[in-house]
This record gives C-alpha cells, structure tokens and sequence, in this order.
C-alpha cells in the first residue's frame, strides 16, 4: 500500500517542475585564469621593433651652408637695359700698356689701312685721327723749314714757334699710333687721344696768342679732333670696346 504522504503535492499553475532525482544539481563555476605572462615574453609571429643600423663609418648628410647653388642653376640677373640712342658716356678705361710692346702697333704698321669689324662711329673716329696725325707730321715737316727762318729774322719768336712744331710733329706721331691701338680695342688708346684733343685745344690757344690772333689755323685742327673724340664715346662705340674687354 503506499503511503498517502508520499503522493507529491498537486502542482501550481506556472511553477516550475522540480529536477529529476537523479540529476546531480550544477553549479557555476568562475573561469580558471590564465597564468601573468613572464617580463618581456612576445607572443609568436610579433617581433619587437628594431631600428635599421647604419654601415661602419655612415656619416649623415650635413645641411647645404648658406646661400648654396645647386650645379648647373645661376642666381638670377636682372636683364641689362640698353644705353639709350644718342648718348654720350665716359668711363675709365680698364686696361693699360705694360711695356713698350704693348704701344706699338700689332703687326706694325702695315695694317693701317684696315678696319673691319669696327662700327660706324669709330670707323669715321679712326680716319680723322690716322688723316690728322699725317697731315700733322707733314705740316711739322715745312714749319721745321720756317722756324728756321724765323730764328735767324726774330730770334725769341722763332725759337717759340720751332718749340711748337716739335711738340706738333710728337703729337701727330703719337695721334697716328694711338688711333691703331684704338682700332685694336684699346681702352687706354681711346683714352689717350681724348687727351690729345685736350692738348690740340691747349695748342690752338698757345699758337693764337703768339701770332697777336693773326693765325688761326690751329683751331679748324682742335675742331675736327674734337668731333672725332666725341665719335669715340658714343654708346655704339662704347659696346665695340665692351665686347672686346678681357680679350685684347
């Protein structure tokens, strides 16, 4: 017979039925936890970084100094503006005669008479001076014969005008070679005749005064060598002799 107190209770409505008797009951349990890593331990397929080594005796590049131009670039020059047309500019020259050579005319002178590659204006400059020097050792040559005369009429004016045919006869020789080393290019030659037109000036005054203003044929000379001398110094002829600097 069984025993009325074993016959299980009537069930609520929503209560849970409970567990089968011979299921042993569960129970959570917390996740084991992994052992601490040991100090400097990588995990595999990670490496740590290492920076790139440098060969023996690598020196790093150095900075470029101040002001460096990389080959083959040149620092900017603004573009040179022409002379204007119909100017007139003076400048020094920058080369000068260092012996007796360098005053003598190149080649001697059997290349007188050519003037190729000249422009213009020293072209017409270079005959009037090379025409006048000639004219000038010419004329010295017939007052040598005057002064003569003269020394034996008037003593003390004719010893004058002999001092200034000399100086006229050195002056037309020295005209003639400097016009040739101005047609080779010469900047002191250049120079030098324009002083040439100074003294022909300092002539034409001395000779004036001696002859009490009868004798005026001293300045028609010291107005063809001044126009010549202005011809020399206009811009065209000053390129030609900038062209040629440093290369004669």
């Amino acid at each position: 017979m069984s025993n009325p107190n074993d016959v299980p209770p009537p069930q609520q409505p929503g209560a849970q039925p409970p567990p089968p008797s011979n299921v042993p009951p569960t129970r959570s349990e917390p996740p084991l936890a992994s052992p601490p890593a040991p100090e400097g331990y990588q995990p595999p397929g990670q490496q740590p970084y290492q920076p790139p080594q440098q060969p023996q005796g690598y020196q790093p590049p150095q900075q470029p100094p101040q002001g460096y131009q990389p080959p083959g670039l040149q620092p900017y020059q603004p573009p040179q503006q022409p002379a204007s047309p119909g100017g007139f500019r003076f400048e020094m020259p920058t080369d000068r005669p260092r012996n007796f050579n360098d005053v003598m005319p190149r080649g001697g002178f059997s290349s007188m008479f050519s003037v190729t590659g000249m422009p213009t204006e020293l072209k017409v400059s270079y005959w009037v001076w090379l025409i006048g020097g000639l004219l000038g050792l010419l004329g010295g040559v017939v007052g040598l014969f005057g002064s003569f005369v003269l020394l034996a009429v008037v003593p003390g004016i004719g010893f004058v005008v002999l001092l200034l045919v000399l100086v006229a006869l050195a002056l037309a020789a020295a005209q003639i070679i400097l016009a040739m080393k101005m047609k080779e290019g010469r900047e002191w030659a250049r120079f030098a005749l324009t002083i040439v037109a100074g003294v022909s000036l300092l002539l034409a005054i001395i000779s004036a005064s001696a002859a009490d203003g009868r004798n005026g044929n001293s300045w028609p000379g010291f107005i063809v060598s001044l126009a010549a001398t202005v011809l020399m110094w206009l811009p065209n002829s000053q390129a030609w002799f900038e062209s040629l600097r440093g290369r004669v």
